[in-house]
C-alpha cells in the first residue's frame, strides 16, 4: 500500500529504545519484589503444610509469624500515609490500623499459647482485636471512593450495599451461620462473637463490590491491597465453617492465608513503583493522560449489584429446595433484597429518562453550534476517509459536505504539503500520554473553485480517529506575505530597503568567489533633489524619487540589485565576473540617465546624482563596503558635484582626521582655548573707529593663533562649524557688552561689533534664537551688534533666499544691523540686495584689489557703490591694504574700510589702546604728501606687523572667504561633522 493510502497510520513502528538496557534493568527491578513475597508466602505454605516440624514451632509461626507479618503491613502503611498528601493520606493510615489489630489479635493470641501456655478464654481479647480489623479498612475503602453527586446516586449506592450485602448474608447463613446461631447453647456473647466475623466480613466485601473509587487513585497500590483483603476474608469464612473451626489449631494451611494476606497488605504501598509526588493542590492523586482516562463505571460495577441478587436467588432455592423448611431469617431478608432491587431499577430508570433526555439537548446544542460553526469541522478515521463534515465547508471551501464524506482528505490537500501534513499527524499520534491534547497543521486544500486556500486545522484524537477543526486563514497568509514585503522593501519605491540590501551583500561576500569575480557598492545621492521639494512640493518630491527607482531598475543588468536607503538616497549590488572600469561605467551610465530631465504634471525638473564607488576587498563585511562607498559618494560631492567618485584609503584618512579636529575643537571650547580678535573698521574720510570686526582664532599648543581656515580646512557646513558660530555669537555678544559699559563709565560712546556669518551659517536651525539670547543675557543693546551675511559664491535657491530674508527680518525686528558683505563676487550679488533687508553693503575685497590698477574694476565698484547710495545702504569696503585703494574708494564715494592699512586682528590690549584714541590715522598716496603714520600706533611702538601672531595669509580680511567660501584650495571652510 503505497504512502498515499491513508492519513492515520496505525501504531507507529517503533524499535527498541536508545536507553533499552536501563528500561529492562528497571522492570527487573519491578519485578523482583513479588518474587520474593511469591516465595515467602509459598515458604510459609509449605511449612504450615507439614506441621513446621515440630508443634511447638508451628505454634509460634501460627501466632508470632501472623503477627511479624502483620506488624509489618500495618508499619508499611503507616509510613505511605505519612509520605502522602490529600485523601490517600488518611485511607492508608486507616489501613495500617486494620493490619495493627490484626497485629495485637494475634500476638495476644501467642501470648496465651506459647508464652502461658493455657487455651485461649472465649471471649479473649484477642477477639476484640480481631473484631476491629474491618471498621478501619471499611472506612479507608470509603474515603478512596467516589462520592455520587445527587441523591439518586446516594440512595443506589445504599441499595446496591445492601443488595450485595444481604445476598451473602443469605449465602453465608444459608452455609453455615444458621448451624452456628442454632448450636450456641443459648449464650448471647458467644452468639454475638461467632456471628460478628462473617457478618463484617460481609460487610466488607460489600464495599469493596459496591464501590466505585475515584479516579487517578494509585490502582497498583489498591488492587494490590484489596487481594490482600479478599484472601484475608477468605480465610476467615472458611474458619467460620464448624468442622474448620473446632479442627484449628496454629501454624496449620489456614494460616498460610492470613499470612499472605498480610505480606500483600505490607507490599500495597509501593505496589506501583513510582516515586510518591507533593502536589500543592489538596488532592494527591495524579490526573490521567490526556485520551487515556478511566470510565466512571466499569462493566463489573454495573453487573455487581444484578449478580448480587443471581446470589440472592440461589441461596433462596437452596434453602427452598432443602429438607427443612423456610428459614425466617433466609426469607425476610431475601424478600429486603427483592425489595432493594425493584427499588434500585426504578430509580435508574428515571435517572436514563432525564439522561436521555440531558443528552438529547446537549446533542441538540452541539449540533447546532457545528452547523452553525465558521470553522469547517472534519472527522476523519484510520484509513484518511472523511466520515463527517460541517456545513461551513459551502461557505469555505465552496463543497458540498456531502460530496466530501467518503473521500481521502489527502486528495484535497496541496501536493508539496502532502509530506507536512503526513508528518505532523505522525508526530501527534506517536506523542504518547504526556503529548499535547491537540496539534495545529496548516496546509493548502483546494476549493470548489480550483484555487488553494491556506488552512490552519487543529487535530484533536477521536476514537480510532481524529477531528479536524479547519478554518481559511489565505488573508492572514497573505497579510503576513505583505507585511515581510513590508518590512524589507521601501514604501514609497517598493525597491529594497537597507536592511534586504545589507543582507544581499552579506550573500554575496560570502559566495564563492572565482577569477574575475567583483563585488562592488555604488552609493548614489540627488544633487539638486532639496530643491525640488522646496520649490515643487513634497508629492513631486516623492513622484521624482518614484522615477528615479524605476530608471535604477531599467540601467542596471539583470542581476544587479537596486535599493532605496533612505530620503533621496539609492544603492546599487554590482556583482560578477567584470572588472573596475566595467564597474565604473555602469556607475556613469547611472550618474547620466538620473540626469536627464523628469517630466512631472506641467513642469521639467532636473536632478543629478553624486556616485561613490566601493569595491569588496578580502575580508570585507557589509556595512564596511557601504560606508567606504558613502565616504566616496561625499567624495564626488566635494569634488562639484554630479561626478563618479571611486573609495581609496586616503577618504578613509581624511574622515579619521575630520573626527579628530571635531575632538579638538570641543576640547577647545571646552578648555578655552578659543579666543578672539578685534579688527577695526574705520571711516575712510576721518579715520574715526566706526566698529570692530569680532574674528575667531584657536590658541595652539604651541601659542601660535590658527584662523578658522587651519583648523577647519575643508568639508561643507556641519555641526563643527555651527558650534563655532554659536560659540563666536555668544563670545562677541558678551565681550562687545562689557566693553561698551567701560567705555559708557569713562564718559565715552560704546562702538557697534561686527560678525560676519555666510548665509547657511544665519539660516541655521536655532541662530536666531541664539543671537536673542546672547544679547538678553549680555545686556549689549541690538544697535550695538552688526551681522555681516556673506553671500555664497554659487548662488542660492529660492526656497533658501526666502527663508534667509525671513530670518533677517526677524533679527532686523530686535533692532540689529544688518550688512551684506562679499558683494561683487558670485551670481546671487543682485538677487540678495533685491530680496534681503539690509543696512550696510559692503564690497568684496576682491574687487577692492583691482579698484586702484584696473578701469574696469572701478567702473564696476562705482556703480555698486551708488546702487547702495541709491538704496539707502550705508557703503563699505573690505582688503583696503594700501594708500592708493583708501583714496579711490573715498572718491567713489564709499564711507567705510577696513584692511591692514589701518590695522590687522588686535587682541585685547591693543584695541583698548585704539579705542582710547578713537581714530586711526588715513594714508595718502605717495606725492600727495600725507601725513606717516608711526609705526607705534598700530604695533605697540615696535613697528611689527606681526605682533598680533596673524600671518599675512592669515589676515583678518581672509576670514569672511573661509568661512563661507573656502579654503585656498577651494575646499569649504566647514566640513561636516
Amino acid at each position: 500500500m503505497s504512502a498515499t493510502d491513508t492519513v492515520l497510520p496505525g501504531a507507529p513502528a517503533s524499535g527498541p529504545p536508545a536507553d533499552g538496557a536501563p528500561e529492562e534493568h528497571a522492570a527487573a527491578q519491578r519485578r523482583l519484589p513479588p518474587l520474593l513475597l511469591a516465595v515467602v508466602c509459598g515458604g510459609y505454605a509449605l511449612g504450615a503444610a507439614t506441621g513446621w516440624g515440630s508443634a511447638v514451632l508451628a505454634s509460634v509461626m501460627g501466632d508470632f509469624g501472623l503477627a511479624a507479618a502483620a506488624l509489618a503491613a500495618a508499619l508499611s502503611c503507616a509510613v505511605r500515609g505519612l509520605r502522602m498528601r490529600g485523601r490517600g493520606r488518611p485511607a492508608w493510615l486507616l489501613f495500617g490500623a486494620s493490619s495493627l489489630m490484626t497485629a495485637i489479635g494475634n500476638g495476644t493470641w501467642g501470648w496465651y499459647e506459647v508464652v502461658l501456655h493455657r487455651p485461649l478464654p472465649s471471649p479473649s481479647p484477642a477477639d476484640c482485636a480481631f473484631l476491629f480489623f474491618a471498621p478501619p479498612a471499611i472506612v479507608g475503602l470509603l474515603v478512596l471512593a467516589q462520592r455520587p453527586r445527587t441523591v439518586a446516586g446516594w440512595v443506589c449506592l445504599l441499595l446496591d450495599g445492601w443488595l450485595i450485602a444481604g445476598s451473602l448474608f443469605i449465602l453465608s447463613w444459608s452455609l453455615a451461620l444458621a448451624r452456628i446461631a442454632h448450636g450456641d447453647d443459648g449464650n448471647p456473647l458467644q452468639l454475638s462473637l461467632s456471628l460478628a466475623y462473617p457478618l463484617l466480613d460481609i460487610v466488607l466485601v460489600s464495599v469493596v463490590l459496591g464501590l466505585r473509587f475515584r479516579r487517578g487513585v494509585d490502582r497498583s497500590a489498591l488492587n494490590t491491597a484489596l487481594a490482600g483483603l479478599a484472601v484475608t476474608v477468605v480465610s476467615d469464612a472458611l474458619w467460620t465453617f464448624p468442622a474448620v473451626r473446632d479442627g484449628y489449631h496454629s501454624g496449620e494451611v489456614l494460616d498460610a492465608g492470613w499470612f499472605a494476606g498480610s505480606l500483600l497488605f505490607a507490599w500495597a504501598p509501593w505496589a506501583s513503583g513510582r516515586r510518591l509526588p507533593r502536589p500543592a493542590g489538596p488532592d494527591s492523586t495524579p490526573r490521567p493522560a490526556p485520551g487515556r482516562s478511566r470510565p466512571a463505571a466499569s462493566w463489573f460495577s454495573a453487573l455487581t449489584p444484578y449478580l448480587a441478587a443471581a446470589v440472592c436467588t440461589a441461596a433462596l432455592l437452596y434453602n427452598a429446595l432443602g429438607v427443612r423448611s423456610m428459614d425466617r431469617v433466609v426469607l425476610v431478608t431475601g424478600c429486603t433484597v427483592g425489595l432493594a432491587l425493584i427499588i434500585r431499577q426504578g430509580i435508574m430508570l428515571l435517572d436514563n429518562i432525564s439522561l436521555a433526555q440531558e443528552l438529547a439537548e446537549q446533542e441538540a446544542h452541539f449540533r447546532s453550534l457545528v452547523q452553525g460553526s465558521s470553522d469547517v469541522i472534519m472527522i476523519i478515521g484510520a484509513d484518511g476517509v472523511l466520515s463527517y463534515v460541517s456545513p461551513a465547508a459551502i461557505g469555505v471551501y465552496g463543497r458540498d459536505p456531502a460530496g466530501l464524506v467518503g473521500r481521502r482528505l489527502l486528495d484535497l490537500v496541496h501536493p508539496d504539503d502532502f509530506g507536512h501534513v503526513l508528518w505532523a499527524v505522525r508526530r501527534f499520534l506517536a506523542g504518547g500520554p504526556e503529548a499535547e491534547p491537540t496539534a495545529r497543521v496548516e496546509c493548502r486544500i483546494r476549493s470548489g473553485a480550483g484555487e488553494w486556500l491556506h488552512v490552519e486545522s487543529t487535530v484533536n484524537r477521536h476514537h480510532d480517529g481524529l477531528i479536524l477543526n479547519s478554518r481559511d486563514v489565505s488573508e492572514r497568509v497573505r497579510l503576513q506575505a505583505q507585511l515581510q514585503h513590508n518590512a524589507f522593501h521601501d514604501a514609497l519605491t517598493d525597491l529594497p530597503n537597507r536592511a534586504l540590501f545589507t543582507d544581499r551583500i552579506r550573500g554575496a561576500l560570502s559566495g564563492v568567489r572565482g577569477e574575475g569575480r567583483t563585488v562592488a557598492v555604488l552609493f548614489l545621492d540627488l544633487d539638486g533633489f532639496k530643491a525640488v521639494n522646496d520649490t515643487a512640493g513634497h508629492q513631486a518630491g516623492d513622484e521624482l524619487l518614484v522615477r528615479v527607482a524605476r530608471r535604477l531598475q531599467e540601467a542596471v543588468r539583470a542581476g544587479d540589485l537596486v535599493a532605496r536607503l533612505g530620503g533621496d538616497e539609492f544603492a546599487a549590488l554590482i556583482a560578477g565576473r567584470l572588472d573596475e572600469a566595467h564597474v565604473r561605467d555602469i556607475a556613469e551610465r547611472l550618474r547620466s540617465v538620473l540626469s536627464r530631465p523628469y517630466r512631472l504634471a506641467d513642469r521639467e525638473l532636473t536632478v543629478a546624482a553624486s556616485i561613490g564607488i566601493a569595491f569588496a576587498e578580502p575580508g570585507s563585511d557589509p556595512a564596511a563596503l557601504m560606508r567606504n562607498a558613502d565616504l566616496a559618494m561625499y567624495r564626488a560631492k566635494s569634488q562639484g558635484k554630479d561626478r563618479v567618485a571611486v573609495y581609496s584609503p586616503r577618504l578613509r584618512a581624511d574622515r579619521v582626521r575630520r573626527t579628530e579636529l571635531e575632538q579638538r575643537l570641543r576640547g577647545a571650547v571646552r578648555d578655552g582655548r578659543l579666543t578672539l580678535l578685534h579688527q577695526p573698521v574705520v571711516d575712510l574720510a576721518s579715520g574715526a573707529v566706526a566698529a570692530v570686526e569680532a574674528q575667531p582664532r584657536w590658541l595652539s599648543a604651541q601659542g601660535l593663533l590658527l584662523t578658522p581656515a587651519e583648523f577647519l580646512p575643508t568639508g561643507e557646513p556641519g555641526d563643527r562649524f555651527l558650534r563655532l558660530t554659536r560659540w563666536l555669537v555668544q563670545q562677541a555678544v558678551a565681550t562687545a557688552a562689557a566693553r561698551r559699559r567701560h567705555e559708557v563709565e569713562h564718559g565715552r560712546q560704546g562702538i557697534p561689533v561686527t560678525l560676519r556669518l555666510p548665509a547657511h551659517g544665519l539660516a541655521a536651525p536655532g541662530m536666531v534664537e541664539t543671537v536673542e539670547q546672547a544679547l538678553g543675557e549680555s545686556g549689549l543693546p541690538a544697535g550695538g551688534l552688526i551681522l555681516a551675511v556673506g553671500a555664497d559664491p554659487s548662488g542660492a535657491a529660492p526656497g533658501n533666499v526666502d527663508e534667509l530674508a525671513r530670518r533677517m527680518a526677524v533679527l532686523r525686528r530686535l533692532g540689529v544691523r544688518l550688512a551684506l558683505h562679499g558683494l561683487g563676487t558670485g551670481t546671487g550679488s543682485l538677487t540678495w540686495l533685491r530680496r534681503l533687508p539690509a543696512d550696510i553693503l559692503a564690497l568684496d575685497r576682491a574687487l577692492v584689489q583691482g579698484v586702484a590698477e584696473s578701469p574696469v574694476t572701478r567702473a564696476v565698484v562705482s556703480h555698486m557703490l551708488r546702487l547702495g547710495r541709491d538704496l539707502g545702504l550705508q557703503t563699505a569696503a573690505e582688503g583696503v591694504d594700501s594708500p592708493r585703494q583708501a583714496a579711490v574708494l573715498r572718491e567713489l564715494g564709499c564711507r567705510h574700510g577696513q584692511g591692514l592699512l589701518f590695522a590687522g586682528p588686535l587682541d585685547d590690549q591693543r584695541l583698548r589702546r585704539v579705542l582710547l584714541r578713537r581714530s586711526l590715522p588715513v594714508p595718502e598716496p605717495a606725492g600727495s604728501r600725507p601725513p606717516r603714520v608711526p609705526a607705534a600706533t598700530l604695533s605697540d611702538g615696535r613697528g611689527d606687523r606681526r605682533a598680533a601672531r596673524v600671518p599675512h595669509h592669515h589676515q583678518a580680511s581672509d576670514l569672511p572667504e573661509r568661512l563661507s567660501t573656502g579654503g585656498p584650495h577651494g575646499e569649504t571652510a566647514i566640513p561636516p561633522a
